[in-house]
């Protein structure tokens, strides 16, 4: 290891030895020549732009990254949308990557309890009905990685696909919903892998129509 040659130390050895020396290991991702987290800066852009579009569309009025500080609790919304004819207001949390289960909810449970206070004080929005909703990427890794977790998700938030849309477009009542949202900042980076066409071509060697 002091060498370098690292390629058959397993990482958590590697961490242990590190320790022993009062070190810290940091391990720097990097993906087609960029920083990791860059790249999922980006992918949570694409999705909070993908979702204020529909909800706009859908009539809503939309704010993005409203920040809040209130009786020492700190942080920022990723989007905070309202529709004013049935006066509900939406909570919205974005991941694109979901990591601390417990932590996301709890986060998103406070900026939940917060959110009317700061959007009356901020826009003078007074909310009959508080939606909360958490976005994810409509990709197999959170997927799977709800699935593992379903208990703990399906008594959170358990309202999800049509019933979920349905709300958006007419909200009636509060909302605790869950979103897989398909992530446009992986359109340009996914290989084409259809299958290329045959074609015929006539005896004097040119392609036929």
């Amino acid at each position: 290891m002091e060498l370098g040659r690292l390629d058959g130390v397993a990482i958590g050895t590697l961490r242990r030895v590190v320790e022993g020396l009062d070190a810290s290991l940091v391990i720097d991702v990097r993906w087609r020549g960029g920083a990791l987290d860059r790249l999922l800066d980006e992918r949570h852009a694409a999705l909070a732009a993908t979702v204020a579009t529909i909800l706009r569309t859908d009539g809503w009025h939309v704010e993005v990254e409203v920040s809040y500080s209130r009786y020492g609790e700190r942080g920022s919304i990723d989007l905070l949308a309202w529709q004013a004819s049935s006066r509900t207001l939406l909570v919205v949390e974005i991941k694109s990557e979901l990591t601390s289960i417990e932590e996301t909810l709890r986060k998103h449970d406070q900026k939940v309890r917060l959110a009317p206070a700061v959007a009356a004080e901020r826009f003078g929005w007074r909310p009959a009905a508080v939606g909360r909703l958490l976005v994810l990427p409509a990709g197999t890794a959170a997927r799977r990685r709800v699935a593992r977790h379903a208990s703990l998700f399906d008594a959170a938030l358990p309202v999800r696909g049509r019933a979920l849309r349905t709300w958006i477009r007419d909200p009636r009542g509060p909302l605790s919903g869950l979103w897989f949202v398909p992530d446009s900042s992986q359109a340009g980076v996914k290989r084409d892998r259809t299958t290329p066409q045959r074609v015929r071509c006539r005896s004097g060697g040119l392609p036929s129509a």
